[in-house]
């Protein structure tokens, strides 16, 4: 994995904020498709306070130049319960860990906050997605048939931790 680093979003302390939501949003546009895109409610769903985000950059292979390449939204449900909400890398820098990286920090955070349980969500024909959520330990609750339109289904996936 080239030299990366993973941020969490805080538009409150971050000066570069709005420059890296129009990024995220970028990069939402062009991997979800619309009826699955969260790009024109992003802010609404920043200034919510059970939520969060982190992103990635990485080098772009210019002097000093970087560019996002993957994010990470999670929302805290209950004090005991949180929800993966979407996790996206750049379809150039899939396959080089920074989806595992992602998802590793987005659980840490979780864990921090007592999190007991972490739910998501997942199209079964993404093999990638599911292999790693099964590596991180998320196992498979059920089938739920049409979740993301007619015909297309997901696996509802959970992450329990031990007390």
């Amino acid at each position: 994995m080239a030299a990366a680093a993973i941020s969490e979003l805080d538009p409150s302390k971050d000066a570069a904020a709005a420059a890296v939501v129009e990024e995220i949003v970028r990069l939402e546009r062009k991997i979800f498709p619309k009826h699955e895109s969260l790009a024109k409610s992003f802010h609404d769903e920043l200034r919510k306070k059970n939520s969060g985000v982190m992103y990635l950059k990485t080098n772009k292979g210019k002097e000093g130049e970087e560019e996002i390449v993957g994010y990470v939204m999670y929302s805290w449900i209950s004090s005991l319960c949180a929800s993966i909400t979407k996790l996206a890398v750049k379809e150039s820098h899939r396959r080089q860990g920074h989806g595992e990286a992602l998802l590793k920090a987005a659980i840490q955070r979780c864990r921090t906050r007592k999190i007991q349980r972490i739910c998501l969500h997942v199209d079964p024909t993404r093999i990638a997605a599911l292999s790693l959520y099964r590596k991180l330990g998320f196992q498979i609750d059920e089938l739920i048939r049409h979740y993301y339109s007619p015909g297309r289904n997901a696996y509802r996936m959970y992450l329990e931790f031990d007390e």
